[in-house]
């Protein structure tokens, strides 16, 4: 043994597959990344090709997080926001908010998780990522960036109050001056008019397109002329359709056809029959191209991302395929030692478990011959006494009769219990009427609606014995003064409802062998015995039994 384990290791050690590959020479772990950014406003599918590999090939989790950013930026520009959505949470795996040189990465995600949503409208989704970004943003310059995208969430959402807070706590970090404050100007402006229709917004809206004409803020000018127009829009429709006019001439400067569209649906709505069909036919045009190209873009996308993710499955099958080579032997040489290991001890375990269950046996049919005992002998004997106390003239032959039965059943106790013959209703109401005396007033009900005839007669015998155990008990133990059986069939389920008003069970109950052989032969025969210990006073319990 000693000498072929060896000779295993020996030629693990000089197979090919265990050979070293010839060493390359050292590559930058950043060099897809930098080609990626470089191609970034130029070529965007060769960037997004390059930041997508980048991204799987990387080992540095803070160059993956990078470049799943990146690849989120492109997607969102070409409208892919759910594919945007998706290179975000990339991005996240790979950040750890422990880390504190990942929290502005952290933070970075989030809001344009948030953005992405409200992209999406679904505006009540976007504030919990802005929140996130807000706990994460330590660079005080974003902090009212992300503020800003938080009270617009609120604005769409009509949650003015909120939105308004969010706003004055960007001015409290960015005071006046600048474009953050026209901006942040221009949302208080238009929150607090649609809060209140009778607020006046036009001073604050020129203020902030003031400021923004002063600082050559295209975007910014953008923005007031949408907001001025909406303002306008059913007060003064002149002035409307003005700054709808404004609004288009730099979006179209911008290249920015979302802004370019939302004017042309002012200027298309506030216009004359003259200028209508024009804004239209170019609202039309520019709507099908942006959709197609947008498409395009996301079909290219998706099809980058194929490529590189099957290239990357193949490198990793040839990966694996060199490694099962290299450990083919030796994983024979663990096989056998393991399975030599399993076969003794599924041998030893065999041996216990056969054990077990010759024990386990002859514990059975002890219990089944105890059980059989008690049921058929004890009990059957306690109602042939019950009959005698109470009853006012015996019937000699009669108990003669029953007496012979029972030594008939006990002598063949090892035999199967007796199927119950002829008029089974007849038969149980003789049984029940037994234990009918002076001092316990039994009434009993649906015995002779049921269909007897049609159910098994090994359910029958079950429950013969199973409701002679209960009026047994009730008899010996209940101290009742009366008790009632209901019988009913409901959606192919036998039902038998006992109820007395004697000391009934303890809420800590606990059975005696009696019970707790009514409870087997009820599972025996896919049945239930359920014992109510709620009810205040009496006893409560239901047999239940599927027919079907």
């Amino acid at each position: 043994m000693r000498n072929l384990i060896l000779l295993l290791s020996f030629a693990l050690l000089v197979s090919p597959a265990c050979r070293k590959a010839p060493k390359k020479p050292p590559q930058d772990p950043w060099a897809d990344y930098r080609k990626a950014y470089n191609f970034r406003d130029t070529q965007k599918d060769s960037a997004f090709f390059y930041f997508n590999r980048s991204a799987s090939r990387s080992e540095d989790k803070s160059q993956t997080a990078l470049a799943y950013y990146n690849m989120a930026m492109l997607q969102t520009d070409a409208g892919d926001y759910y594919g945007a959505q998706e290179s975000l949470t990339q991005s996240l795996k790979s950040l750890d908010e422990h880390r504190r040189e990942d929290r502005n990465n952290l933070a970075t995600d989030y809001n344009e998780l948030g953005m992405t949503c409200t992209r999406l409208h679904n505006y009540q989704q976007a504030i919990p990522y802005y929140e996130l970004a807000l706990r994460f943003a330590d660079d005080t310059a974003f902090r009212p960036y992300i503020l800003n995208n938080r009270g617009n969430a609120y604005k769409k959402l009509k949650r003015y109050p909120e939105a308004l807070a969010s706003y004055e706590q960007v001015l409290r970090l960015t005071g006046t001056g600048g474009t953050a404050y026209a901006r942040t100007l221009t949302n208080l402006a238009t929150t607090r008019w649609l809060n209140d229709p009778r607020y006046n917004a036009a001073p604050q809206l020129r203020k902030a397109l003031a400021i923004r004409l002063q600082l050559h803020d295209l975007w910014g000018q953008n923005s007031s002329y949408a907001n001025l127009a909406e303002f306008y829009r059913d007060s003064h429709p002149d002035s409307a359709r003005a700054y709808a006019g404004q609004m288009y001439g730099i979006a179209r400067h911008l290249q920015s056809p979302d802004d370019e569209l939302e004017a042309l649906q002012t200027l298309i709505l506030l216009s004359g029959p003259a200028d209508v069909r024009r804004y239209s036919l170019r609202y039309q045009a520019l709507r099908d191209s942006l959709d197609n190209k947008r498409n395009a873009a996301k079909n290219q996308f998706a099809l980058i991302r194929y490529d590189v993710e099957k290239n990357k499955a193949e490198n990793l099958q040839l990966q694996k395929a060199n490694a099962e080579k290299r450990f083919l032997i030796g994983g024979l040489l663990l096989l056998f030692i393991v399975g030599t290991g399993l076969t003794v001890f599924w041998y030893r375990k065999r041996k216990q478990r056969l054990q077990f269950e010759t024990a386990n046996l002859l514990r059975q049919n002890e219990l089944r011959l105890s059980q059989k005992v008690h049921d058929v002998v004890a009990n059957g004997i306690y109602r042939v006494m019950s009959e005698v106390e109470h009853s006012k003239k015996v019937d000699k032959n009669g108990l003669l009769d029953k007496l012979e039965v029972m030594f008939e059943q006990s002598r063949n106790i090892s035999y199967e219990i007796q199927q119950p013959s002829g008029d089974f209703p007849q038969q149980l109401n003789a049984l029940l009427n037994a234990f009918k005396n002076q001092s316990i007033k039994l009434a009993i009900t649906g015995i002779d609606t049921l269909p007897w005839q049609e159910i098994n007669a090994d359910i029958k015998a079950q429950l013969t014995i199973v409701i002679q155990e209960l009026v047994v008990n009730m008899s010996k133990h209940s101290r009742a003064s009366w008790a009632t059986i209901a019988f009913d069939l409901k959606s192919g389920v036998l039902q038998a409802d006992y109820r007395d008003n004697g000391v009934g069970f303890p809420k800590d109950l606990v059975f005696g062998n009696g019970l707790r052989n009514t409870v087997s032969r009820m599972q025996a025969i896919g049945g239930a015995l359920i014992f109510d210990t709620r009810v205040e006073k009496g006893a409560h319990l239901q047999i239940t039994i599927p027919l079907a």
